[in-house]
């Protein structure tokens, strides 16, 4: 299984950031080929600035999808509009995890 970690800082309207979130969450849930099998969540941090997003993946195969999904491609640039530029990223390959994790 495969991840990343994005985290940027964000300071403007609440409700035009949760929208882009919320429309891509939503996107992933209706979309048959990844849901399940591409898993997202978000965190505000404590700060109220510092967003955090957590993606994972069972194959490459299911990124591919999900990337060449027109909803991916608004979601990105969205995404970088609201970070100011390109947001931090990390990927990662999965050591270890709890279970519902």
């Amino acid at each position: 299984m495969r991840s990343i970690t994005i985290s940027y800082k964000y300071s403007g309207p609440e409700e035009k950031w949760r929208g882009v979130i919320d429309a891509f969450i939503a996107a992933i849930n209706a979309d048959e080929a990844v849901a399940g099998r591409f898993i997202y969540q978000v965190a505000v941090a404590d700060d109220g600035q510092t967003r955090i997003h957590w993606g994972q993946w069972d194959s490459t195969e299911t990124l591919k999808t999900m990337q060449s999904r027109a909803y991916f491609k608004v979601f990105a640039g969205s995404l970088r509009e609201l970070a100011g530029g390109p947001p931090d990223a990390v990927a990662a390959a999965v050591a270890t995890k709890t279970v519902g994790w």
